[in-house]
């Protein structure tokens, strides 16, 4: 993606089912759980740059003994430090006693994350403030390991005033500034209570069961008790993605399925989906289980894990950015003409190179087409000709190279602008100048910024007749409420080009008339009833906001005719069958809360306030 986006973050969880001697005597290591732990989190590290944090808790300790613990560092070298202070500590302990390496339950004593359950957070910050205090997990200690209970999780609640209201409670620490900490608070309460009812035995599925019929978000969380149950939830809608795997040795869960089949080098087959609205519990006893916690509602698992978001290497990730390509070869061969002669195509680094060769491959199936017609047609071609036809190709050339050790450092705008053409870098001498037509595919065109200052500009150098700009995902319209840092309307460069047309045609009233409706159900206290904003896109066609975009997006530098082609709707179902969540595209929220959030931003634009709709 050209445009800088946070985004998700990303979940590890491991349960050991057996005692820490026993992966001492088979795998050569009682360190077992925390080697997978920095594996898991290592492969989804994509995930989150803003800081990461890990918590640990030790079964069966005795009272008066530290029974759960956690650690949190800030920055995009996170991981490495957490685990290279954990390396220092085993360090430092060998030289004290040098031997106990060799004794596991010595160690486990002895080592602060020697546990037998672990978890690990990957954080972007799409809520609160990016320092170590907003880091993942989050914790609310308590003398009585049953009510100690530390939490994470990949998620955006937008009900959190609710949530600490209904708690009678008013946000005034960093524990109650995220949405974690409304998630955690409401956990923690009615964990108090099932503790006051049993404290010998928590039913995990019925706190779990009572908090989250309160919650309004995609989430995937997970909790660690001090007294030894745990637990990993997904969202009802299956907004936020999980994974996990099971053996007589351990159970895993991570925001990636690629990561467990790499750390645990199993196949995808014995990695499972947890299914929307369910929890995988786990108690002290180490017993399992896969609970139905909140009906299952229409699938709207987030689309943009498939186009951006999560790791290629996953098969079937891979696989629908392919189709992404695919789909939008007949759309590039239209604006071309089906003229394919003087066309290079290339890629703008590095997300979007998966897309860019399915991309290829429709555009060299047409080739093949024609190389069948013509033939069939012209049995006795002349050997030339036929060789001629038969080697044409389509036109590959790597245009676009990201300088990544560039910074931009200079923040006067003027000034600013001009080095951020020169992140990205050119192949030179690849374009006929005047002659060749560039299409350069991206993952998705959110606010347009990079494209413009940087990135057409850059491709405008090298001398093209025309640049045509493609987007693996459609249109994005709407912000974002579960998980994705998109949150201001104003942002948006589809919204930016539908004002734009709307004061072309004369509809400019549409704004107020809009911004109104917003108003009045405000008052009502229905804001959450309807996506009021989709009236500013009603009067226009797709190709219409598509063609305003190019336009918007050639500066007045360029030379080269622009032209932007988006993903359809279609294109992207037909490629992610099973990700239908598209509200970012659609305005189609699956929750009531997201109509609230789309309507403030709106607001939030129209009155020029700074902020998040939620």
């Amino acid at each position: 993606m050209s445009d800088a986006l946070k985004h998700e973050c990303g979940l590890a969880y491991i349960r050991l089912l057996k005692p820490l001697s026993y992966y001492h005597q088979k795998y050569g290591s009682a360190f077992f759980g925390l080697n997978k732990l920095y594996l898991l989190m290592e492969k989804q590290h994509n995930r989150g740059q803003d800081g990461a944090g890990i918590a640990t808790v030790k079964l069966n300790t005795e009272p008066g003994h530290q029974f759960m613990q956690r650690l949190r560092v800030g920055g995009a070298q996170a991981i490495a430090q957490i685990f290279q202070n954990i390396s220092q500590e085993v360090g430092d302990l060998e030289k004290m006693y040098p031997e106990i390496l060799q004794h596991p339950g010595l160690m486990k004593g002895y080592m602060r994350f020697m546990g037998e359950i672990l978890m690990g957070h990957l954080r972007y910050g799409t809520q609160g403030k990016n320092n170590v205090e907003f880091c993942h997990p989050f914790v609310k200690p308590h003398m009585n390991p049953t009510r100690s209970l530390t939490m994470a999780g990949n998620f955006n609640l937008v009900n959190t005033d609710e949530l600490f209201a209904r708690l009678g409670q008013h946000p005034n620490n960093t524990l109650r500034e995220s949405d974690l900490g409304a998630m955690i608070e409401t956990i923690h309460y009615y964990l108090c209570m099932a503790d006051d009812t049993n404290p010998a035995s928590l039913n995990i599925e019925g706190i779990l069961k009572q908090a989250t019929a309160h919650f309004d978000g995609g989430y995937v969380f997970c909790g660690l008790i001090g007294n030894g149950d745990s637990f990993v939830m997904r969202d009802p809608n299956g907004i936020r993605p999980c994974y996990y795997y099971q053996s007589d040795e351990v159970v895993v869960a991570a925001s990636e399925r690629a990561a467990i089949m790499t750390t645990f080098n199993v196949a995808q087959a014995d990695i499972h989906k947890l299914q929307p609205g369910h929890a995988l519990i786990v108690n002290a006893a180490g017993m399992v289980t896969n609970t139905e916690i909140l009906p299952a509602r229409k699938l709207t698992a987030c689309s943009f894990e498939r186009i951006y978001f999560s790791r290629g290497s996953d098969p079937d990730i891979y696989r629908e950015r392919m189709a992404l390509g695919r789909n939008l070869a007949g759309r590039v061969l239209a604006a071309l003409d089906n003229h394919l002669r003087h066309t290079i195509v290339s890629f703008i680094p590095n997300t979007a190179e998966t897309a860019f060769y399915g991309l290829i491959k429709g555009l060299e199936d047409y080739l093949k087409d024609i190389q069948i017609r013509r033939i069939l047609a012209k049995p006795n071609m002349p050997e030339e000709e036929m060789r001629e036809l038969v080697y044409r190709r389509v036109r590959i050339e790597k245009i676009a190279i990201k300088d990544v050790k560039l910074r931009t450092f200079i923040t006067e705008d003027a000034s600013r602008n001009e080095m951020v053409q020169h992140v990205y870098d050119i192949t030179y001498g690849t374009v006929e100048r005047g002659v060749d037509t560039l299409v350069v595919i991206d993952d998705s065109i959110v606010r347009g910024t990079t494209l413009k200052e940087s990135i057409i500009k850059m491709l405008n150098r090298l001398g093209p007749k025309r640049i045509i700009v493609v987007s693996s995902a459609p249109q994005i319209r709407y912000p974002d409420c579960y998980g994705i840092d998109m949150s201001r309307m104003g942002d948006f460069i589809a919204f930016q080009a539908a004002v734009s047309l709307l004061a072309d045609r004369g509809l400019g009233n549409t704004l107020q008339e809009v911004y109104q409706l917003c108003k009045d159900a405000e008052t009502k206290g229905t804001l959450d009833s309807e996506n009021f904003v989709k009236a500013i896109y009603e009067p226009f066609t797709p190709e219409e906001v598509s063609k305003k975009i190019a336009a918007m997006l050639r500066h007045e530098e360029v030379t080269a005719e622009v032209d932007v082609i988006y993903q359809s709707l279609e294109g992207l179902y037909d490629a992610c069958p099973h990700n239908l969540g598209d509200w970012y595209f659609t305005g189609n929220y699956p929750t009531p809360g997201g109509n609230r959030v789309a309507n403030r931003a709106y607001m939030n634009y129209i009155e020029k306030q700074e902020g998040r709709g939620y």
